[in-house]
């Protein structure tokens, strides 16, 4: 059988790492087991599904499904397989009478069961499934287990309910006895994420929904992906932005409903209030609405958590299992009803003082008290920016502006929250608004130093430039005020984020003096921040801007000021003394800043996109990509701008040409020439067209590489070269693709970093020179680029190696073109791609063997250990590697201790790409 896609979905998302694990145990030459759980709705028939249609048409597929009424057909699931198998047909009658006799023992029966198996998934790998087994009779239970001692390379995939396994059911014996008798492996379906929910939608629909859409629709369904699916059909074609408002299809309500049907009086009123009460009840709220003393409600919510209708989230705290079947009561109920429910919740938080400002503008606005509303949004907002919640804060914000839409304080913390959140069309909406409410200088001038960040962060240099103007102009006749010194700290960032070292510095120094005479520890901390920053860009100012950014991060972590302490380490931490180790402590702790802050960017995007900086750094490439996809799954999806633009894209694509995987790079290419709209931007005047160059040089196309060479040299004439590895990577591929020297010289004359210029220059001026047959100079340009202390990073010294042994080779050299070829291989050991190519054809020409490589490999591994460091691989803690596969946190430390030590690899990050290094290509 071949199971066709089902949903609206046209990708699965949210599930590649066990597609992935699935796929390399078909593979396999041996018998191996898969148990696939989840919770209904979750995607289990939608994975064994993607499983199936990505198979060769002739590897035997057996693929039966149980139903709620199979447990009283024996052997039900068999013939089910049978029934939707093309290859049935030829079966010897005499075995399904054999099967179907209930006159015949029971082993008869399940032998002539396996026969049947046997004879439909041979010869050669095959997959059989058994889908619901929660709902399989005890026959069809038997013969599953049975059918994994059948020889030959079988997948046997079993699908269940965990949350329907009594104690009684035949399932629940073979779980344990499988686990006992065979390595399984499970695979355990969760909700979906955030972002997957995201990619979910955009798959569905055709475009990414925005940051508050997918929010409240992952709430919503809790991130199952029969309810997305079910909302987006009653949904139509209508807006997806609507769909949050939009009252739930009678066909889910009612099933929802459903589950409320057993409960007695007392019960339904527990919940009912529990519904109205939020997300999440606090015992003692529920009890005090309800009524119930604390041994009546235990003994309630117990059965309530028994029944799966609810389940306990925290100490004292409930939830509802499914969001939607709190919509789902909330809407049956009488809007005096919800009302009298509000009022009572919020007497009683108002009389305990409950801090919890949310719960209690929630209840407020339930009840229509709306200045019992506004208060608590006032106070909530300042609270969650402090504990760095910006998204929270922004929805009491906007909770208090809908009483209240002129309100300076609610506009101007709105903004700022949202900003911090990363929701930037909201932050500059809620912060025109501020700026046009604004009755003072000093309030239109805290307006303004937002916009002009904003203007940056959506990639618009001119509406920048203009909004510098504006804040110059509205602190000018302002004296020495808090706002004025606050001002000359955000014209000192933009000028440093212009590259305007000169005018940074002086507007930096203009921030400290103020602020040092005001007593604004905030002002001058961020005054030494963008000095540092300007300075570090500068080769006379290296060393002072280092100082000055240690002493910002030092001062901004003494006073509680954690973004500016998140952004100081975010430009310093690879600048410190040390190495690897060190630089990747200081962006740990640049992210721990950030997350207090609440400052989405640094937090999250800065951080994975750090971390993949300082593997590229230690050279490993695999390491580095592991790091982005990571980064990259975790965004997806989102439109937080209306440009919807690929953080992570122009470093992933670079990284991908890299490596040579040029489909997955056109892909995310496309992505970002889409997304390029902004005609201010970098992003769009150089390093777009710059990955297109490459990427046509790659594929073979001269032409097309041309015409992107010359978009790439006349935005390089305007704002120069974007990165210091930038001009190397053209002229590489450039010369790949058969370009000619002088057709790539104008890349290496704009290298203009006056810090990094000369290691870069040579190795691109040594590349040119070997391409014009110069090998006397090409080899002395190469020489100096790798000289011992090298700029270079560890990839590039190693074509710098590779062109100097290539040079020598030419020249008749060659004892000494095998000590850079050698010298090239240590710094190449983890990397991939071009350069690890042209190493071998080197190693190849010079007679040279491949050196043994570090670590023992898989070999050394046990299976289990090996399925450990898969799970890994996708992101796994200790704990929810306990929970995947039924050990205990401490026997799964044990396995990750044991991995480090046989492949001789120091953190998680590493065995993760180590099992990416060995996946088929």
């Amino acid at each position: 059988m071949r199971a066709s896609r089902s949903g609206m979905s046209q990708v699965m998302v949210g599930r590649d790492d066990e597609l992935r694990r699935l796929r390399r145990l078909v593979d396999g030459s041996e018998p191996s087991i898969a148990m696939l759980g989840g919770e209904p709705g979750i995607g289990k028939s939608r994975l064994v599904q993607e499983l199936i249609a990505g198979l060769p048409d002739t590897l035997p597929v057996l693929d039966g499904q149980a139903d709620p009424g199979t447990l009283s057909r024996p052997f039900e699931v068999l013939f089910d397989a049978i029934d939707s198998c093309h290859r049935s047909g030829g079966l010897d009658p005499e075995l399904l009478r054999t099967v179907t006799d209930a006159s015949r023992s029971m082993i008869d029966r399940i032998q002539a069961g396996l026969e049947i198996v046997r004879l439909l998934t041979t010869p050669g790998p095959s997959i059989v499934v058994f889908e619901d087994l929660h709902w399989a009779d005890s026959e069809s239970v038997a013969l599953f287990e049975r059918i994994a001692d059948l020889g030959g390379g079988r997948l046997l995939v079993g699908t269940y309910r965990p949350d329907e396994i009594t104690r009684r059911h035949p399932l629940a014996d073979l779980l344990t006895r499988l686990e006992r008798r065979y390595t399984v492996t499970n695979v355990r379906l969760e909700r979906l994420s955030l972002a997957d929910t995201s990619m979910f939608l955009k798959s569905a629909t055709g475009r990414p929904p925005t940051y508050r859409t997918a929010l409240s629709l992952h709430n919503r369904t809790g991130g199952n992906p029969f309810f997305l699916e079910e909302l987006l059909k009653a949904n139509g074609e209508a807006d997806l932005d609507t769909l949050c408002d939009r009252p739930l299809p009678w066909n889910v309500a009612e099933a929802l409903r459903r589950q409320l049907d057993d409960l007695d009086t007392g019960e339904q009123r527990i919940v009912e209030a529990a519904a109205v009460l939020g997300r999440k009840v606090p015992f003692d709220l529920l009890a005090a609405v309800t009524g119930h003393d604390e041994n009546e409600l235990i003994y309630a919510l117990r059965d309530l958590v028994r029944r799966g209708l609810m389940v306990e989230t925290g100490d004292d705290e409930f939830s509802f299992r499914h969001a939607l079947t709190r919509e789902a009561l909330v809407d049956e109920m009488l809007g005096r009803q919800r009302r009298r429910l509000h009022e009572l919740a919020l007497e009683t938080l108002l009389s305990t003082g409950s801090k919890d400002y949310a719960l209690v503008a929630h209840h407020a606005r339930g009840a229509g008290r709306y200045l019992d509303m506004v208060e608590a949004a006032r106070r909530g907002m300042h609270v969650y920016l402090g504990m760095g919640s910006p998204y929270q804060a922004l929805q009491l914000a906007e909770m208090g502006l809908d009483e209240l839409p002129d309100d300076v304080e609610l506009l101007s913390h709105g903004a700022r929250a949202a900003w911090l959140a990363g929701l930037l069309d909201d932050a500059q909406e809620l912060g025109r608004r501020w700026f046009d409410t604004a009755a003072t200088r000093e309030e239109r001038a805290d307006a303004l130093r937002l916009l002009l960040r904003l203007s940056w962060e959506v990639g618009s240099s001119g509406s920048m430039r203009q909004r510098v103007g504006e804040l110059r102009a509205e602190i000018e006749p302002l004296g020495d005020v808090p706002a004025k010194a606050h001002a000359f700290a955000a014209i000192a960032q933009a000028c440093m984020l212009h590259d305007d070292t000169e005018q940074a510095v002086a507007w930096a120094d203009k921030a400290i003096a103020l602020g040092e005479k005001l007593g604004l520890p905030a002002v001058w901390v961020a005054g030494k921040l963008e000095k540092g920053s300007a300075l570090v860009n500068v080769a006379a100012g290296v060393d002072d801007g280092i100082k000055l950014l240690n002493e910002a991060a030092q001062e901004a972590e003494q006073a509680g000021e954690w973004l500016l302490a998140a952004r100081s380490l975010n430009n310093l931490y690879n600048l410190l003394p040390g190495g690897p180790a060190d630089w990747a402590a200081a962006l740990e702790r640049m992210r721990t800043f950030a997350e207090r802050a609440g400052f989405e960017s640094l937090a999250g995007a800065a951080y994975f996109q750090g971390r993949a900086r300082l593997a590229v750094q230690e050279g490993n490439l695999g390491a580095a990509l592991a790091e982005l996809e990571s980064a990259r799954r975790r965004d997806r999806g989102l439109l937080r701008t209306r440009n919807g633009s690929d953080y992570h894209g122009v470093f992933f694509a670079g990284l991908l040409l890299e490596s040579g995987e040029l489909d997955k790079a056109e892909t995310v290419v496309r992505g970002l020439v889409e997304q390029s709209t902004d005609a201010y931007t970098m992003l769009t005047q150089v390093s777009v067209p710059g990955l297109q160059f490459h990427l046509a040089c790659k594929l073979g196309r001269p032409d097309q590489a041309r015409e992107h060479l010359r978009v790439v040299l006349d935005a390089v004439g305007t704002v120069g070269i974007t990165g210091r590895d930038f001009a190397h990577d053209l002229i590489s591929a450039g010369l790949a693709a058969s370009l000619s020297a002088d057709e790539l010289r104008p890349v290496a004359e704009a290298i203009d970093d006056p810090l990094f210029d000369d290691a870069w220059r040579w190795l691109a001026d040594g590349q040119l020179a070997e391409a014009s047959g110069d090998h006397t100079e090409a080899l002395r340009l190469y020489r100096a680029a790798v000289a011992e202390p090298s700029l270079l990073l560890p990839a590039q010294r190693g074509s710098g190696h590779l062109g100097a042994a290539r040079c020598l080779l030419a020249t008749g050299h060659l004892a000494e073109a095998r000590e850079h070829v050698r010298a090239a291989e240590r710094l190449l050991a983890r990397w991939a791609g071009w350069r690890v190519t042209e190493l071998t054809a080197l190693r190849g020409r010079l007679g040279l063997a491949a050196p043994v490589p570090a670590g023992a490999g898989d070999q050394a591994l046990t299976p289990r250990e090996r399925e450990v460091a898969t799970l890994l691989a996708e992101g796994l803690t200790n704990a929810e590697l306990a929970r995947r596969l039924y050990i205990s946190p401490r026997t799964a430390a044990v396995h990750v201790s044991n991995i480090l030590s046989k492949l001789n690899l120091e953190s998680r990050t590493q065995i993760a790409a180590w099992v990416r290094s060995r996946e088929p290509a």
